[in-house]
């Protein structure tokens, strides 16, 4: 982790910081903040991506940040299964879908390329 001083500076972590925030603007509108447990299912869920990103690298470890992150892509991976739920229910139009969709994978991508990192270090 050379040039990574603190938590903040994971590049994953900062794109989770952003889906955060699209999935809470998105969960806003009035079907979907009406369904009180999926909008706080994904709402935790995405929450979750980026709080385990941070809980693992506080952990000191290559080992167990990694297991931490793990835990991050089973939580992003949360996160685009209920966005089909809320396609499916007609919560979030197509386009909403397929941006958060789109950055979901994006974060998958950034955080298994960081395992592998990590893994060849250990």
């Amino acid at each position: 982790m050379a040039n990574i001083e603190k938590f903040e500076d994971i590049k994953a972590w900062g794109r989770a910081r952003g889906l955060v925030k699209k999935v809470y603007q998105l969960s806003n509108n009035k079907k979907f903040s009406q369904d009180w447990s999926l909008k706080d299912q994904i709402r935790r869920a995405a929450v979750s991506v980026m709080s385990n990103i941070a809980e693992g690298y506080s952990r000191q470890t290559d080992k167990e940040f990694i297991r931490f992150l793990y835990i991050a892509l089973g939580s992003v991976s949360e996160v685009r299964s209920q966005l089909y739920v809320a396609l499916d229910l007609s919560y979030i139009s197509k386009e909403g879908f397929e941006t958060l969709y789109s950055e979901s994978e994006e974060i998958t991508k950034l955080i298994g390329g960081f395992i592998r990192y990590l893994e060849g270090a250990i």
